[in-house]
């Protein structure tokens, strides 16, 4: 537990559980950071790498997430050790075990993840009754399907193309983790005229600078193929997606992609953050620096959360869509003019606005963080 705690600060985390069922194979950790503003809403994400320092990393991203989105509620996150591909059956027992073994933490409301889909939702939902995230037939609002973090992304994009010297119809972009948060994000900006000319998965990376057919790879995605298996374009591997030239660059897979080793392979103008803690602050300190702005993730891939949050509390899907393009290009113009103001890096001024609000929330309590 060393390499949680030694994270810890005013702001948590409240508790971490560690949960160990050798009869099914089941390992797993819940971290629940901060919950003055309300319950924690985080992912339930599932891999053979995943440790408790990720699981508090991402944790406390989403405290600041949910903060700086004004929900009203804290951040958590939980990991699972295994391989997310593994036979349906097995997967189900770990995911319900885990749910189970986690039923009496009210703090921690499961969403979906790397790993975890609507379907595990649905799984945990029947156990425990407390997930987002849910198939339709559930009553849910299936975040993946419908592109909750990607649309979100689509409007971090359009607000911050007014800070950079391009314009949108014609831009270039690279997606690194062609999922279900890249392809929607991809899907959004096609629709603006953005171009693109890079993606990659984890079984490699495909780059063709006339554009590839978007319709497509989503095709092949959708059917189990990875990006190397489009047509046409060049074969990369899967780091080669880092020295593709482009005008938007997406992070949108495992944390710590981009760090100060690699970070001078970028050769692009703005970066959007779809996934979670992607780049290590060193190489968001560089790349702002050479002129590249970085828009953090917890402003940037807030769409899914709070798509999550909307769904929890009843709303429909065209409320949660205009819910999320109102709170994200607010939040995306409120840390850009406040990164200009002060001169500082762009995730400075989100942790300004982020920390304000829990901390005003954190005023209110009895004790604290509680």
């Amino acid at each position: 537990m060393a390499d949680v705690f030694r994270f810890a600060d005013d702001l948590g985390p409240l508790k971490v559980i560690h949960v160990h069922n050798p009869a099914i194979g089941l390992k797993g950790i819940l971290v629940v950071d901060n919950v003055a503003t309300g319950p924690a809403i985080g992912g339930l994400r599932m891999a053979l790498d995943v440790s408790g320092e990720e699981c508090f990393r991402l944790a406390r991203a989403m405290t600041l997430k949910n903060a700086a989105a004004g929900l009203q509620h804290g951040g958590g996150k939980s990991v699972l050790y295994g391989d997310p591909k593994m036979d349906k059956d097995d997967k189900e027992r770990l995911v319900r075990g885990f749910a189970c073994a986690l039923a009496d933490e009210h703090d921690y409301i499961f969403g979906p993840d790397m790993g975890t889909d609507e379907e595990c939702m649905a799984w945990v939902h029947d156990e425990i009754g407390r997930a987002v995230g849910l198939p339709a037939a559930r009553g849910g609002i299936p975040l993946d399907t419908i592109g909750a973090t990607g649309w979100g992304l689509s409007n971090v994009v359009d607000v911050a193309i007014g800070h950079c010297d391009f314009a949108l119809a014609g831009a270039t972009l690279v997606i690194q983790g062609f999922g279900a948060v890249g392809r929607h994000a991809a899907r959004f900006l096609a629709e603006k005229g953005v171009v693109l000319v890079g993606a990659a998965d984890s079984l490699g990376a495909i780059h063709d600078p006339a554009g590839i057919d978007l319709a497509e790879l989503s095709r092949i995605k959708a059917g189990g193929g990875s990006v190397v298996d489009y047509p046409g374009g060049e074969k990369l591997g899967r780091e080669q997606v880092i020295d593709i030239p482009c005008d938007i660059w997406i992070p949108a897979a495992r944390p710590d992609v981009i760090h100060e080793e690699n970070a001078h392979r970028l050769r692009t103008k703005l970066v959007v953050q779809g996934a979670n803690i992607p780049f290590t602050l060193e190489a968001e300190r560089y790349l702002h620096q050479q002129g590249v702005l970085c828009v953090p993730d917890f402003i940037a891939n807030a769409g899914g959360v709070i798509c999550a949050a909307m769904e929890y509390h009843g709303a429909g899907e065209s409320v949660a869509f205009a819910a999320i393009a109102e709170k994200i290009r607010a939040n995306t113009e409120q840390v850009l003019a406040e990164m200009k103001k002060q001169q500082i890096l762009p995730r400075a001024a989100a942790m300004i606005l982020a920390r304000k609000r829990v901390e005003a929330a954190m005023a209110t309590r009895r004790w604290s963080i509680f």
